[in-house]
């Protein structure tokens, strides 16, 4: 037997950290959202080329990174039990996740547009503190 594969992992396992930490929140997702917020605010109250063009970049990795941490609970914290319990949550987690993306802030300058994610981010928030509360 070949010595690398005898100190290879027999399971392999994906977290959104390189360590299963089970820290879940999603105030992660609302701070993202609440700075394409405020970047689509800025965006419309400025023309400078320059400006623009790096807030609408800037606003696009934060849009992205509201979709991983809306994942991250989607995917790794909510479990089937969460999921009968709740029935819209599949719904609001599609919902939210476009919103974060090209058909909702990533593509859009509207802070109104924000402001709809910010929403469902809370819907989920309040579900997600519910289930922390059993």
């Amino acid at each position: 037997m070949r010595l690398s594969r005898m100190f290879a992992p027999r399971t392999v396992v994906h977290a959104h950290c390189d360590l299963p930490c089970g820290v879940y929140d999603p105030a992660q997702a609302r701070i993202e959202a609440e700075s394409v917020k405020a970047i689509c605010e800025k965006y419309q109250a400025n023309d400078d080329p320059a400006f623009r063009e790096r807030a609408i970049l800037i606003k696009e990795q934060r849009a992205e990174l509201v979709k991983h941490h809306l994942w991250v609970l989607w995917t790794d914290y909510f479990k089937a039990p969460h999921f009968e319990k709740y029935p819209h949550l599949h719904t609001l987690f599609n919902e939210a996740t476009k919103l974060a993306g090209a058909s909702g802030v990533k593509g859009s300058l509207d802070p109104a547009k924000a402001e709809e994610l910010l929403g469902k981010i809370e819907e989920i928030s309040k579900i997600f503190w519910e289930t922390k509360q059993v």
